[in-house]
């Protein structure tokens, strides 16, 4: 059975998608050269016009 992802969000909201995009280009990276697997990222648009960024990763 497949288990839906936890996401874990970011904790502040952004203006514009290049804003979220480059948090989540950081948050990418950072697993890069690690020995984990990178998580999945995602940049969501709020009802607020407002970006938010959420990542989840394999446990």
């Amino acid at each position: 059975m497949k288990r839906r992802p936890r996401w874990i969000y970011w904790k502040e909201t952004f203006r514009s998608k290049f804003q979220a995009g480059c948090v989540a280009a950081k948050i990418e990276d950072n697993w890069k050269n690690g020995y984990e697997i990178g998580p999945s990222v995602e940049i969501r648009k709020l009802k607020t016009n407002k970006y938010v960024v959420r990542y989840t990763y394999d446990e």
